[in-house]
């Protein structure tokens, strides 16, 4: 056996789950010592690795888009700028690069209904989905119904870890949240990192 030290990306290690010192050993009586037969057997690897960490983020985004419980699935690609007037597509093209995950900063989508809050912020949580990231969507009154069921059932705080765990987290329907309602005010005790997403 004739062992190259040929380290996989860091990225492939994660996905596959390698251990760090993982290298690719090839076996030089198969074939010539030739290092031009030993690099396309290298290349051959690698690209089966690849196929594999592609593979295998695909089949996780799709897992995380259906764990991400969207009512429906929109793409930021599909959105109708035309209907929406006042809306740059420059704008949601910089969103779309999900710089604001890696910053934990906050996106807040306003309009009047009707102008495609939801599509927007659907699209971004999909695509977030699709580039490795956890997402939970659901809209304002059924976010306080969870905190108000945790909060009576005295797991408020061990709601708000976990919540704590998806880096993007949607609310949609804001202005839909009925004020009659009494509820416990949980905000304050949210000092959460996470992204909100409200839409």
């Amino acid at each position: 056996m004739l062992p190259l030290p040929v380290r996989p990306e860091v990225g492939w290690r994660q996905t596959l789950r390698l251990p760090r010192d993982h290298y690719v050993r090839l076996d030089s009586n198969d074939y010539s010592v030739h290092p031009g037969v030993i690099g396309r057997r290298v290349e051959v690897h690698a690209a089966c690795l690849q196929r594999e960490v592609s593979a295998r983020e695909a089949h996780g985004g799709e897992g995380r888009i259906r764990a991400a419980r969207f009512p429906s699935r929109k793409s930021l690609e599909d959105f109708d700028y035309d209907h929406a007037r006042g809306l740059k597509r420059e704008t949601i093209a910089h969103l779309g690069i999900l710089d604001f995950v890696a910053a934990k900063e906050n996106v807040v989508l306003l309009g009047p209904p009707g102008t495609g809050k939801t599509h927007v912020a659907t699209g971004l949580a999909i695509r977030a989905c699709q580039a490795g990231h956890r997402v939970h969507f659901a809209t304002a009154s059924q976010w306080v119904d969870r905190l108000a069921a945790a909060h009576h059932a005295g797991r408020l705080q061990d709601e708000l870890r976990r919540l704590d765990r998806y880096p993007v987290l949607v609310i949609d329907e804001v202005g839909y949240i009925p004020s009659n309602r009494k509820r416990p005010t949980c905000s304050s005790s949210w000092s959460s990192p996470a992204t909100n997403e409200p839409a």
